[in-house]
Parts: structure tokens; sequence; C-alpha cells
């Protein structure tokens, strides 16, 4: 494997808190000692091993504890453990291959077991539930491989490679080097056990709360006391409310329904919204005036107390607690978009801040206008009108669905025909749909991966009592492109430590290429330039639309480092403030509306910090792997970008389309688009 060439005392200046209190005296001892344990395992190896054991003792070093024994333990493990040639190398890193798939599998087999209660639609959620839903089985992994050694044994055969060392020597790597580079990532931190069990716990506590945060709009009133929603209609926060605003475009009374949801996010988001409301049915009310009724009674409300940004306040709390534990992404930015995305928090919002401040978005709007009749509302940054569900009857469509798919079973049966629909062969149809069990969602909806060959992926989506209807489908295939991702990109991959994808936004890719042909699926989309030239600017205002919500997001968590000892209250302030700076920069030109927080109703925000920007990136990817396999065979290009497993993000599109990452291509279509709708 090419390496970069960094001395051993360069490097330990990077992990001086992993070293514990030291005199200087004492750090050069260490020094010297370690010098000359790496020249004595360097004698006993090939050459072509000598770099790899710098870099892998010298990390295996740094997080060596007093606990885990003198210098002279740690000397006789490097002596023992560290690989002598490459031969021995790729022996153990099959082993540990092999050990990984059957501990992370099975981690990940419990986490989907005992959360079932909570996230499956199957009876009524006891709290003992909760408990078992919150537990981590793979919490103590770290401590235990730290514990018995084989961290250490892994740090010092297989080292960690930073974003910058992958960018500049991954392509010239082969796929066993990644591999081994992969594996290298595994043991980038060592964080106590306790940590991540109360972090899980309060993400637990977070996802129930916006699993069960529904608003029967059926309850809402105007101001003259008239409901317009059907009377059992439930929609959970944020997504049902979104997707009904979305399909209120084909009604007569959207208009209406739209405000009334409006006037409902801003309420949530400024946690004016009476708490009697949330999951209840109990009551009358008027989201304009913030008027609850009960059999025509004013009824005296209790305001949410913040309750929503008390949750991000406890997620926080737990992601700082890890930092110290973190030296190579000292806090929970870095962590998320260097260490998880591996792109660049800076890169990240650079590419979303030219998008959203194309000067083609004015114009956009002034298309919707003029199709809408009106002149643009807050809401309208979910404007559907571009595709063609928008003009099909929602409620015709719904019972169609009904009785295509009138439960689970039916549209897990279906899944074979939906690929071959999308154009895999019969055998590989079924190969995949083998590995995917549909389970009934109390939530949104979601997928969720294996994490071993032998075990199968979920697919969530909610499901009514009379079978699922549009909402739910639309869920379904997206759900569905997930899960063919992580089916193939686990059971197709050559090597384990490469299953995956370089990170979310490549599978939100994929199920966003699915969700788009969910009408085709249905026989109800047509394909021509006009159709075409409307999901350009489809995809444009809908990456308006999400990347101002992800601005939000990373802004927010920007504040919450600036500002550690926040209350809940104070965090509601700087949420609602920093939405409204952002909408004011980057809407207000196009909307002609200011100070609307509506950027900041993202559920996300609570329960899945920063995995917002995920989508946009994702909607780019799919943008340009969508427009490259056009003309192509769709399964056979699948097949080819997701075998790559887990690379690094821009060598991953590269692969799969000969070029990187950019909004470029997305705002050119959206050009082209408005100059033939002229």
């Amino acid at each position: 494997m090419k390496t970069l060439v960094i001395g051993a005392f360069a490097l330990l200046s990077f992990f001086p808190a992993l070293l514990g209190q030291t005199t200087n005296k004492e750090v050069m001892t260490k020094n010297q000692n370690l010098k000359e344990l790496i020249s004595e395992v360097k004698a006993k190896a090939d050459s072509d091993q000598h770099r790899r054991i710098e870099k892998g003792l010298l990390q295996a070093f740094s997080f060596w504890r007093e606990e885990d024994g003198t210098f002279d333990d740690f000397r006789q493990l490097c002596l023992e453990h560290s690989a002598t040639t490459s031969a021995q190398r790729q022996a153990m890193f099959l082993r540990i291959q092999d050990n990984f798939e059957l501990l992370f599998g099975s981690f990940n087999k419990i986490s989907v077991g005992l959360k079932i209660p909570l996230h499956v639609d199957e009876g009524e959620i006891i709290p003992v539930d909760r408990i078992f839903g919150g537990y981590g089985a793979g919490s103590h992994f770290s401590d235990d491989m730290f514990a018995n050694k084989i961290a250490f044994i892994t740090i010092m055969n297989f080292p960690f490679y930073s974003l910058d060392e992958k960018t500049e020597l991954g392509p010239d790597w082969s796929r066993l080097e990644w591999a081994y580079a992969r594996m290298g990532d595994v043991f980038k931190s060592r964080i106590p056990a306790r940590l991540l069990l109360d972090y899980e716990q309060i993400v637990t506590n977070a996802d129930g709360y916006i699993s069960n945060y529904n608003i029967y709009v059926g309850k809402l009133t105007d101001k003259n006391g008239k409901t317009h929603f059907p009377a059992d209609l439930k929609l959970i926060s944020h997504w049902g409310l979104r997707d009904e605003i979305k399909a209120s475009y084909a009604i007569g009374e959207g208009f209406t329904r739209q405000s009334l949801i409006y006037e409902t996010m801003l309420r949530i988001i400024r946690q004016e919204i009476p708490q009697e409301v949330i999951n209840n049915n109990e009551f009358n009310w008027n989201p304009m005036s913030n008027a609850l009724m009960k059999d025509g009674k004013k009824i005296i409300h209790t305001p949410e107390p913040d309750t929503r940004y008390q949750h991000m306040i406890n997620l926080f709390g737990a992601l700082k607690n890890i930092d110290v534990y973190s030296p190579h992404f000292p806090d929970y930015i870095s962590r998320k978009f260097e260490e998880d995305m591996e792109i660049r928090v800076e890169e990240v919002e650079a590419v979303f801040v030219e998008l959203i401040s194309a000067p083609e978005l004015k114009e956009i709007g002034k298309v919707i206008e003029k199709r809408l009749g009106r002149k643009l509302q807050p809401w309208d940054i979910w404007y559907d009108g571009f595709k063609t569900r928008s003009s099909l009857d929602i409620n015709k469509l719904d019972k169609m669905l009904q009785e295509k798919y009138p439960d689970k079973a039916a549209f897990e049966a279906d899944l074979p025909n939906i690929l071959v629909k999308l154009g895999f062969d019969t055998d590989s149809a079924r190969s995949i749909a083998s590995r995917i069990i549909v389970d009934p969602s109390r939530g949104a909806g979601h997928a969720w991966g294996a994490a071993m060959k032998s075990d199968k992926a979920r697919l969530r989506t909610r499901i009514g009592t009379n079978g699922m209807d549009y909402k739910g489908y639309n869920i379904a295939i997206h759900e569905f492109g997930h899960n063919v991702e992580q089916t193939i990109s686990l059971q197709n991959v050559d090597y384990y430590m490469l299953n995956g994808v370089p990170n979310t936004s490549f599978t939100e890719a994929l199920a966003f290429v699915f969700q788009a042909r969910d009408l085709e699926l249905l026989g109800l989309e047509k394909s021509d330039d006009q159709s075409r030239h409307f999901a350009a600017l489809d995809n444009l205002w809908s990456n308006y639309e999400i990347m101002g919500v992800s601005l939000v997001d990373i802004h927010v968590w920007k504040w919450l480092y600036a500002h550690p000892e926040a209350t809940a209250t104070e965090l509601k302030e700087a949420v609602n403030r920093i939405a409204v700076e952002t909408w004011n920069k980057y809407y207000y030109p196009v909307f002609g509306i200011k100070d609307s927080p509506i950027l900041a109703v993202y559920s996300h925000m609570i329960d899945y910090p920063l995995y917002l920007s995920a989508y946009p990136i994702g909607q780019l990817i799919e943008f340009q792997f969508g427009s490259y396999i056009r003309d192509k065979n769709f399964a056979a290009e699948v097949y080819k970008a997701f075998t790559q497993g887990r690379l690094i993000p821009q060598l991953w599109m590269k692969g799969a389309v000969g070029s990187e990452i950019t909004a470029e291509p997305a705002i050119e279509a959206a050009r082209s688009a408005l100059t033939f709708l002229r």
C-alpha cells in the first residue's frame, strides 16, 4: 500500500491528551522507547511493511493507557502480532474481517429485534419496550476490544488514514488496500461504553418523541370553526404534514389546507402548539389563532414546554461527552462530515450556497406562481406541481393502491415484480427481494439494512387498516431503493470491510432514483422532453428547499458548540433566529415574504442530528447518476456503481459516472428547462 511518510515524533504531537499527565522527561523517554521499538519491529519484517509498521505502532501506542499494561507489555504485543510479511498481514485481515462481520451483524440484528415494538405498528408500546430499545448490544465492543488487545493488534496492522490521505493515495490503491484502509477506520477512537449507552438511550428517547408526534388534522379549524380535512386524518410531523401540503396542490381547497398546516408547523417550531393536540383527537384547534375548543367551548391550553429543543440539548450533551475520546475528529460536526460523509463541512456548505443562490430559482418561482395563479407562499418550498402525480386525483390513487396492497404481505410479495419493471432480470430480482422483510411502520417509514450476509434488510412504511395509500407507497418505494443498495453493497462487494456506500447520501441517491419512478411502476408516468425538463425544475426546486433546511441544521450545531451551556429555551430562540436569517438571505428574494422560520420544521434535527445534509448531496448524486444511466441498462449500472462499496465519495462518483459531485449539472439542466419552457 502506497503511504505517506510521517515521522513518529511529529505524529505523537497529535495525541498529547492520550498520553496522560506526564513530565517532559517521561514524554522523551516514551518517545525514545517507541522509536527503538519501531526499529526493532521493522528489523524482523520485510521492507514493504516498514512504513505501515511506523504508522501502525504509533497509532496503537497513542491509545495505550496505564490499565492496558506497561510499555514492555506493549512491546511484547507488537513483537508478537505485527505482521512481518504481506502474506501474513493478508491472512490476519481475512480472519479479523470474518469476525467483524459476525460481531457487527449480530449487534445489528439484536438492535433491530429489540426496537421492533418501537418501530413496527404491531401492538401497544409498554414502558419496558423503551428501555430494551435503548439498549446497545455493541456498546461495549470498543471497550472489550481494547481490553483483550484486539483493537491494538488491528490498529498496528491496519492503521487509520485521514481523509486527506485517502484523497491523495486512494486512487492508486487496490481493492485489498482499500479494504485494509477501511479496517483502519474501525478503531479511530476509544469511547467508554457508558457514553455510547447513554447516547443510544437519548437517541431512542428522541426517536420515540418524534415517532409519536402526530397531529389530527381533521380537528384543525379555520377562523369560522370549519374543518377541511377528513375527520380521522392523522399526520406525523414533519413528514406527514409536508406530504399533505404536496398532495393539496391537486385539490380545490388546497390553499386553505396548506395554510392550516403551515400555521401548525410554525406553532411546532416556536413551541406555541397546545400540548393537548399532540397525538390527541379530543379537541378542535385553530392554528391561526391558537384557540383550543371542545364541545363548542374554548379551553385554556398548555403550550408544549420546549420539549422539542430539550431533546436536541440532550443529544448535544451526549455527543459532546464523546468528543474528548475522538482525537482524529474532535467534535461532532467533524465526525459527521469528515468521518461519516468524508466531505468537509465547508465543502458541503459551499455546494449548498452555490445552488440556493442560483438566479434560475427566481425564474422557477415565477413559473410556479403562473401555474398556481397566485403569489408564492412559504410552504411552496414543497411545490410538487412539476411531477406527474400533482395532476392525479390522490383519492383515486389511494383507492387503487389500497386494493393493490391491502397489507404488508401483498407489498412484500410484489417486490420482485417491481425490480423486474425497473430492469432487473428475474433471478436478480428474486435474490434481492428474498433478503428484504416489509414491516408496517409506526413512524413515517425507514429502511434498516443487514450487517452480515446471513441477515435480511427491513423496509418500514405506514400501512393503514384499509391498506397502503399513496403516501405509504411513495415512501415504500424510496425505502425499497435503500434496501436494494443495502443488499447489493453487502452481498455483492468483494470484501466485507468495503460493504456499504461512501456515506448516507449515496444510499439516499438510489432511494431517490427509485422514488422518482413510483408512478412509472404503476403505469401512470409519461416520459418525453417536457417531462424531463419538468423533472429538472423539480430537482433544482427540491434541492433549494432541503439545502436551506440543511444549512439551518449545520448552523444550529455550530451555535451549540459556541454556547455549550445553552438551555432548551435559548436553543429554541437560536433555531428560530437562524432559520429566519437563512430564509431572509436565500428565500426572501424569490418568495417576496420575510421572516419565515419554516426551514426549522424538519424532525431529523431532533432525533438524527446533522443527517439532513445527506439528502441534498444524495439528490445531486441521484441527478448525476440518473442522467448518466438514462439510456443505459438500469440494473447493470446499479450493480456497477454499488458493488464499488465504501470508497471515498468523489472516487466512488468517478467510478459510477466518470465525474465528481457538483451542483452545476442540476443548475444547467434547470437552465435548459427554462429555455425550453420559454
